[in-house]
């Protein structure tokens, strides 16, 4: 799938569409995306602040997407885990990076060239219009070659 038209995908989703969730950009290689998350009445706390799971979401799945794309389809990349430390209040847009380093897809393929599962941790700061943290993200993956088995079954 081309790059933009997953961007406009995502920006359709309704969990993304009704929550604020904007992605700005996701790079034709995938090893890049941005995305903000904008304040509006539905996405707001009681203190009126951003609502923790909004931040949440709106890096859920972009390590999984932008490590998936990059691989290929030799691959299955899965979420593991995560987390979601919270550093100040969130107010107004904020926004998150993702890049994805050759040295990581390299270090990706080593570790599974033999078939072997890898479970890789990244980190990702939530940020506000000044710049400064909000939440600190971190997502793990569970990353492994394709087996024959796996590739006759997704064919069928």
């Amino acid at each position: 799938m081309k790059a933009r038209t997953l961007r406009h995908g995502l920006n359709l989703w309704p969990p993304f569409l009704f929550t604020g969730v904007h992605v700005t950009a996701i790079a034709d290689d995938y090893r890049h995306a941005r995305v903000e998350l904008r304040m509006r009445p539905w996405n707001r706390n009681y203190v009126r602040t951003h609502f923790g799971g909004s931040l949440f979401a709106m890096t859920d799945p972009f390590w999984m997407l932008l490590t998936l794309q990059a691989l290929g389809r030799d691959y299955i990349v899965w979420d593991k885990a995560g987390s979601i430390d919270f550093v100040k209040p969130g107010r107004g847009t904020v926004h998150a990076r993702f890049d994805l380093d050759d040295a990581t897809l390299d270090a990706i393929r080593a570790a599974t060239d033999g078939g072997e599962k890898h479970l890789r941790w990244f980190d990702t700061a939530v940020v506000d219009e000044d710049g400064e943290v909000v939440a600190h993200v971190r997502k793990q993956l569970y990353v492994r070659r394709k087996r024959a088995r796996d590739a006759v079954a997704a064919a069928s």
